[in-house]
C-alpha cells in the first residue's frame, strides 16, 4: 500500500460549488446559510487563515458534534472556541484541566444542606451550552472518563438522579501534540465520542505578517470585544433539525460503509473505525452540504469531511507508526483507493 501526503482528499472549495447552483432546493436553507456566512464574517474580524478549522467547527456544531482541536500552543485554538461561543448568545463555560482535577469539578456534587435536612445538588461547569476544555490530555483517566455519559447522552446521572443538558451541547477541547510530560493519553472511547479532530498548522508567512499587524491595531482593546453574539439557542437547535433533512443517496451511504469498513481490513492499522464513525460522517457530510448550500450530499461532502472524523478512531501498528506513517496519511490513502460512486 503506498502511503505519501501526496494522495491527500483534495480540498473542496465551497464558493465554486455555491457558484454551481441552478436548482431550487427542497429543503429551505437561506436562513441557516445567512447566519453561517454572519459567523463566518465575525469570526474573521481576529482569525487570520484557519479556514478549515472554521468551516469543520460550524460543521460540527449543526451536526450536533464535538470537537477535538489539536495544534502547538499560540495558534489560535482557544480563542477560536471563544469566539465561536461569543457569536452565540447561549451559555460558555471553560475548564482548563489540571491533574489535580477530579469528576466532581466538572459534573458537580451533592452537599447536604442543614436547613433542609437533605442533599442537595450543586451543578458543575458542565451545565452550559458550549463547554471549552483546554488541554484535555492533562487531566487523568477518572477525570476524563466522567465525560462519557454527557458526550454521548447529553446527560449526567449522579446519585441515581438523572439531570438533561440543555439544548445545544457541544464540547471543544484542545490539546498539545507535542508536549508529553504530565499528559495522560485520552482512551479510544473518549476519542470515539468526538465528531472531528482537526489538526491546527502554523500559519503561513503572509497570514502571520497580518497577524502581527491586527494586534498592533488592537492597542488595549480586546480581540473578543470585536465579534458581536447574535445566534440564539433555539437558532442552532433549529438548524440542527434541518440538518437532519438533508437527502443522502443510498449509493453514497454505502460509500460511507466502505470507506470505514476499509480501516478494519487494512494492513497498516492494529484497529479500526465502529459503526458510530460511519453514522459520524454522515451527520457530519449533511451538516457540510448543508453550510455550502445544498440540501443533498455529494461524494466530496463525504470525502471533505471522512479525515476529520477518522483519522483519531483508528490505531496504527507499531511497526508503521515507528516507521512514521501517520494516520492522515493512512486515512488520505483509503479515501483515495475507494471509488467514488457517480
Amino acid at each position: 500500500m503506498d502511503i505519501s501526503m501526496d494522495n491527500q482528499p483534495e480540498s473542496q472549495d465551497p464558493q465554486k460549488s455555491n457558484d454551481d447552483l441552478s436548482f431550487q432546493n427542497r429543503v429551505d436553507l437561506s436562513e441557516l446559510q445567512q447566519s453561517v456566512d454572519q459567523i463566518k464574517k465575525e469570526l474573521e474580524k481576529v482569525i487570520v487563515g484557519q479556514k478549515n478549522m472554521i468551516d469543520m467547527l460550524l460543521t460540527a456544531l449543526l451536526a450536533n458534534g464535538h470537537v477535538l482541536i489539536e495544534g502547538v500552543p499560540g495558534i489560535a485554538k482557544t480563542i477560536t472556541a471563544k469566539l465561536l461561543a461569543k457569536t452565540l448568545t447561549v451559555d460558555f463555560g471553560r475548564i482548563q484541566f489540571t491533574p489535580d482535577l477530579m469528576p466532581s469539578d466538572i459534573l458537580g456534587t451533592s452537599i447536604f444542606d442543614l436547613k433542609k435536612s437533605e442533599f442537595e445538588f450543586k451543578k458543575g461547569p458542565v451545565f452550559t451550552n458550549m463547554l471549552l476544555i483546554d488541554e484535555i490530555n492533562r487531566a487523568p483517566a477518572k477525570t476524563q472518563a466522567a465525560l462519557f455519559e454527557v458526550m454521548e447522552e447529553k446527560q449526567i446521572t449522579i446519585d441515581g438522579q438523572r439531570y438533561l443538558l440543555p439544548p445545544p451541547f457541544m464540547v471543544l477541547a484542545t490539546q498539545n501534540p507535542i508536549e508529553q510530560e504530565g499528559t495522560y493519553r485520552l482512551p479510544e472511547a473518549q476519542l470515539d465520542r468526538f465528531l472531528f479532530k482537526i489538526d491546527i498548522d502554523y500559519p503561513s508567512l503572509e497570514e502571520e505578517i497580518e497577524i502581527i499587524e491586527r494586534e498592533h491595531e488592537l492597542k488595549e482593546n480586546k480581540k473578543i470585544d470585536k465579534v458581536t453574539p447574535f445566534l440564539s439557542s433555539e437558532a442552532v437547535v433549529k438548524y440542527q433539525k434541518i440538518v437532519n433533512d438533508i437527502i443522502v443517496e443510498p449509493h453514497l451511504i454505502k460509500y460511507i460503509a466502505q470507506l470505514v469498513n476499509n480501516t478494519r481490513n487494512n494492513e497498516f492499522l492494529y484497529m479500526g473505525a465502529s459503526p458510530r464513525a460511519s453514522i459520524a460522517i454522515l451527520k457530519a457530510s449533511k451538516a457540510y452540504a448543508a453550510i455550502n448550500g445544498r440540501d443533498f450530499v455529494t461524494p466530496e461532502d463525504i470525502k471533505a469531511v471522512a479525515l476529520s472524523v477518522i483519522q483519531h478512531r483508528i490505531i496504527i501498528t507499531p511497526e508503521k507508526e515507528m516507521e512514521g506513517i501517520t494516520a492522515k496519511q493512512i486515512v488520505g490513502q483509503i479515501i483515495q483507493a475507494i471509488e467514488i460512486p457517480r
